[in-house]
């Protein structure tokens, strides 16, 4: 191999042109899924604003002016008018994100509707499944999950995305669908989902923080990426036709572990906290919001993220 002076790196760098020539990782509006929150009433968040809730009336609008701009996807999750110890809110034929999708399916065919599958927006408790004692009922959990999810592709899904971290649910979830005449609906299963700090500033948008406690029985520790696999091997047995990795910056070397392993399409979700600290930083001065959040997209594709999860999503819209 020759070296330096005949090999000069340099050369392709002179210029954007060139630069954009040799480029080998490239940002895709498809490959981007925007996350959207549904409840009672609009709620604007001004620091943050991808993390704003929208009235159903309001959640057409904005959905109908993601698509207009080009986005391809987005993600759902209910805030119910009320919670209760099982979260029955959450597969309530006339649930918040039933009606979200029925109202979506309508007002914008062309978008994919993905659901978040999980309990915790929708119980008193804020846990993501049904309590014995001050545990998490992993096994009592799974039907109300499988029932959720049967909703949700009743109500006009595309897609389901259980992010609970119980033992057996897509098993359980595919059982359910299959059953009940969705067996071409697909599961992207959360197949890693860390116990992570990265989470708060979703929690205070879908107001599903644990009334005591954390999540750290169910969740992946942080510091594990074997067991990380583990969990996607399993959901890959179960029947999973997609993998999400959570969060996405901190965990670049569990999606290309993940990527390098399976030949299932692998997804990041590129969380609240990670969107919030280039927010804060780039209100301060501190660094320029949209190069950092563009660098940061660009290494979870990089590290093998075939799909993202980002609340820079429409923002992508109009930067590409």
């Amino acid at each position: 191999m020759n070296s330096f002076p005949t090999t000069r790196l340099r050369r392709f760098r002179r210029s954007d042109r060139l630069r954009a020539l040799v480029r080998e990782t490239r940002l895709d509006l498809d490959d981007f899924v925007l996350p959207l929150f549904v409840g009672p009433t609009t709620e604007s968040n001004a620091d943050l604003p991808a993390l704003g809730r929208f009235s159903l009336e309001d959640l057409a609008a904005e959905a109908e002016e993601a698509a207009r701009l080009g986005v391809r996807a987005v993600l759902l999750f209910g805030i119910p008018d009320e919670k209760d110890a099982e979260g029955s809110g959450a597969w309530d034929e006339d649930g918040v994100i039933q009606r979200a999708l029925r109202t979506l399916r309508e007002s914008s065919p062309g978008l994919v509707l993905l659901t978040d599958v999980c309990l915790c927006e929708y119980t008193s408790h804020g846990h993501c499944g049904v309590l014995e004692g001050e545990e998490v009922d992993n096994d009592a959990t799974l039907e109300l999950l499988a029932r959720t999810a049967v909703s949700h592709a009743a109500a006009g899904a595309d897609a389901v995305c259980p992010s609970d971290m119980m033992d057996g649910r897509v098993a359980a979830i595919r059982a359910g669908l299959d059953e009940e005449g969705y067996g071409e609906t697909p599961i992207v299963s959360y197949a890693a989902k860390y116990a992570s700090a990265f989470y708060g500033p979703f929690r205070e948008a879908a107001d599903s923080a644990p009334a005591f406690g954390d999540r750290r029985g169910y969740q992946l520790d942080p510091a594990n990426v074997r067991e990380a696999l583990r969990e996607c091997e399993l959901d890959v047995a179960e029947g999973a036709d997609a993998l999400l990795i959570k969060p996405a910056l901190p965990n670049l070397d569990v999606i290309r572990a993940a990527r390098e392993r399976f030949d299932l399409p692998v997804g990041a979700y590129n969380v609240s906290g990670e969107y919030a600290m280039l927010k804060a930083a780039g209100a301060n001065g501190w660094l320029d919001e949209r190069e950092a959040a563009l660098e940061s997209l660009t290494a979870i594709v990089r590290a093998g993220a075939d799909l993202v999860v980002s609340y820079w999503t429409k923002d992508l819209a109009h930067w590409l």
